[in-house]
Formats: C-alpha cells, sequence, structure tokens
C-alpha cells in the first residue's frame, strides 16, 4: 500500500469532520469542532502566517483516509502536540498511522525546530498508544478529562536522535 501525505484543502477538512462523526471514532478521540463550520475555522485558520498548527492529509492508494496534524506550535514545553486519525475503520491496525506518523514527525521536527512533541489519547484507544509508543513516545501522565481516562505521552527528540 503506498502511503502518501499530502496538504490539506477545504474538501479534505470537511471529509475528514464527516467522517469522524461516527460513534465508534467518536468514543476514541477527543475532537474539539463540534460543528463543521467550527472545523473549518479551525482548518482555515492553518493558513494564516505565524499559525500554531499545521496538518497533513492521509492517503492510501490515492484515497484520502485520515489526516495527521500538530497543534500549539512553539507555545510551551512541548513544543507542539501530535494528534492523528485513520478514519477508514477497514485500514485499522495496518500500519497506516505509524508510517504517517513517521513522516509527519521527521517533517515538523526540522519545520518547525522541535525539541519535543507531547500527544493526548484515551486511555481506551490501545491502538493510538501503541503507535506513539513505537515511535518513542513514553507516558508522562494518566488523568480523567470530560469523564474519560486520558493518558498523556511526549516524545522528546533527543532522546532518540534525529532519525524519526
Amino acid at each position: 500500500m503506498n502511503i502518501e501525505l499530502s496538504e490539506r484543502t477545504r474538501e479534505c477538512a470537511i471529509t475528514y469532520f464527516q467522517k469522524t462523526r461516527d460513534p465508534e471514532i467518536q468514543a476514541l478521540i477527543p475532537q474539539k469542532a463540534q460543528t463543521l463550520e467550527a472545523a473549518l475555522a479551525d482548518y482555515e485558520l492553518t493558513l494564516l502566517p505565524n499559525a500554531k498548527s499545521y496538518g497533513k492529509s492521509i492517503f492510501a492508494d490515492g484515497v484520502h483516509v485520515g489526516d495527521i496534524w500538530c497543534y500549539c506550535i512553539g507555545e510551551e514545553d512541548p513544543d507542539a502536540m501530535l494528534s492523528f486519525c485513520v478514519f477508514e475503520k477497514r485500514l485499522w491496525n495496518g500500519g497506516i498511522a505509524t508510517i504517517a506518523a513517521t513522516r509527519f514527525l521527521a517533517e515538523i521536527k526540522d519545520r518547525f525546530s522541535l525539541r519535543s512533541v507531547g500527544a493526548f489519547t484515551y486511555t481506551s484507544n490501545a491502538a493510538s498508544i501503541r503507535v506513539l509508543q513505537k515511535l518513542g513516545f513514553t507516558e508522562r501522565e494518566r488523568f480523567i478529562e470530560n469523564g474519560m481516562e486520558s493518558v498523556y505521552l511526549q516524545l522528546d527528540f533527543s532522546s532518540i536522535g534525529v532519525h524519526v
């Protein structure tokens, strides 16, 4: 399977929002935007100069299957936060998120001169935790947020060298 990261477009933002309305996906990932209008407003912010977020769409064999992005760029320690979602459930557990995240982390590390990246997920999202751990993220904290047990993981680039 050919995995590519492509520039996010307005159409990709719409597809992502619509596909992630699935109840099974909703149960796995916290999402800020609760309406399409809010999702598009967030997307538009990524296009501004000095945007604090940046993302790519994940394509598998030419089909849009998910998105990956970083946010809070340069705001604190860590230097940015990472989020990703493969919304095509038939492709879950096939390595797509790991491949996409490996490539994306290499890009944002250099692009934004990052030393560290954090990530949150629900503790019930074992697949995302496995992806993050494969990439070198280590668990730093568990907590309850909006009634859900969550975990915070962090990747310090210096601890894994230059190869992401």
